[in-house]
């Protein structure tokens, strides 16, 4: 029996990928090495950035960027509450104290405004998420950074291959985090990637990544290498291994066209949705930018329906489609709430933004089929609970 189910997400790998990760298992050479550094050097020049860390993970990646610009306890560090856990975490690992900012009205990205006014003499440095696949206002939020003479750091882990006033994401600002996880743009199953086009950062990072030890550490099992090293810092484990690497190698290759058909879904999301009062689209840039569409989060208004933004998961569930929701703000959370004294209500436009929102399958691998059904099954939910009298009358 054939499988009529629609995932949130399905990888596209193909044969390139196989082969890459043959090519490494044959070689016997399996953690980092040679193939992690080219993954490096292609990835930088693919982003327009200096230079490339790989990392075990997106939040590695922000790890060692904090870490870079010399975040220690007691520091402040600007973080939106509409976001995933990791790009506060971070912030707490180094014994700062992350401090949450409100969204954009009606929109998912850091308000640049927000941020400004939570800025103390504590503050050193701003993380801006790009949530979607959406560029943030990174002119404003560095011109806030430059203003205050704190750091400005990007968490890209949806943002590939997004773009910002003609510049890829990844060579903009001070440092850039972005993901790999298997839901990604591009993947490596798990991974990361940090970008920078300052020499020192990338130093840094590469050593930080790998125990704090100095020079090519891993080549000490290599007949290039030396049995001998120096620990320079209390370093981290997070390297990324030559048999994710070469996923990913085979992966970027084909980033512009994943991107292509992911702008295809959203477009024909757009078209068919654009029209229904009831919903509201998701922010799609402007001209100066380029949208990554790593998610297509679509907004309920849920005062002109009968039913919520968890009945329409429910049927859309039944109709054997995977959907999600990004993000419960951080602020909702327990341990935010709790440790910093944040409560429901603190930002609101982060709020409006996760009770209403509801994140449709958007990948490379969707038959334009299945895209049609994800739309006819949303349109349903809204013709059978919407309460404007005869909206749908034949």
């Amino acid at each position: 029996m054939q499988d009529n189910t629609i995932p949130f997400h399905r990888p596209s790998i193909g044969p390139e990928e196989l082969q890459a990760v043959r090519e490494v298992l044959e070689s016997r050479w399996l953690t980092t090495g040679p193939v992690t550094q080219k993954f490096e050097r292609e990835f930088a020049a693919f982003v327009g950035s200096k230079y490339a860390v790989a990392v075990n993970s997106c939040t590695s990646a922000l790890h060692l960027a904090l870490d870079a610009v010399g975040i220690i306890a007691g520091d402040e560090v600007l973080v939106p509450s509409y976001t995933f856990a990791a790009t506060a975490e971070v912030v707490v690992y180094l014994g700062a104290r992350p401090v949450l900012c409100d969204s954009l009205p009606g929109g998912f990205n850091i308000d640049p405004a927000d941020a400004a006014r939570r800025i103390t003499p504590k503050t050193r440095a701003i993380i801006a998420v790009h949530i979607a696949g959406e560029p943030c206002d990174l002119q404003a939020l560095r011109e806030l950074a430059e203003l205050h003479s704190i750091h400005l750091i990007e968490d890209a882990a949806h943002a590939l291959p997004a773009s910002y006033a003609g510049q890829r994401i990844g060579s903009i600002s001070e440092m850039t985090a972005f993901s790999f996880y298997a839901t990604k743009t591009i993947t490596t199953g798990e991974g990361g990637m940090l970008t920078t086009n300052d020499q020192a950062y990338a130093t840094r990072a590469s050593i930080m990544r790998l125990h704090g030890i100095s020079g090519d550490a891993w080549k000490r099992y290599t007949s290039q290498g030396s049995w001998y090293y120096e620990i320079i810092d209390a370093g981290f484990k997070s390297n990324m291994p030559d048999l994710l690497a070469a996923l990913g190698l085979a992966q970027l290759k084909k980033a512009e066209g994943f991107h292509q058909r992911r702008r295809e879904i959203a477009d024909f999301y757009l078209r068919r949705f654009s029209s229904i009062e009831e919903l509201k689209m998701p922010p799609t840039g402007n001209v100066n930018t380029t949208h990554s569409w790593h998610l297509f989060i679509l907004r309920l208004r849920s005062e002109m329906l009968s039913r919520n933004r968890g009945d329409l998961i429910q049927q859309l569930k039944e109709a054997g489609i995977g959907s999600s929701v990004h993000f419960i703000p951080l602020h909702l959370h327990p341990y935010y709430r709790d440790r910093y004294g944040y409560s429901a209500g603190d930002f609101p436009h982060a709020e409006d933004a996760f009770v209403n929102c509801v994140s449709l399958p958007i990948y490379p691998d969707m038959r334009d089929a299945e895209v049609n059904r994800v739309a006819t099954t949303v349109e349903q939910f809204i013709q059978k609970n919407c309460l404007r009298q005869h909206a749908y009358a034949d």
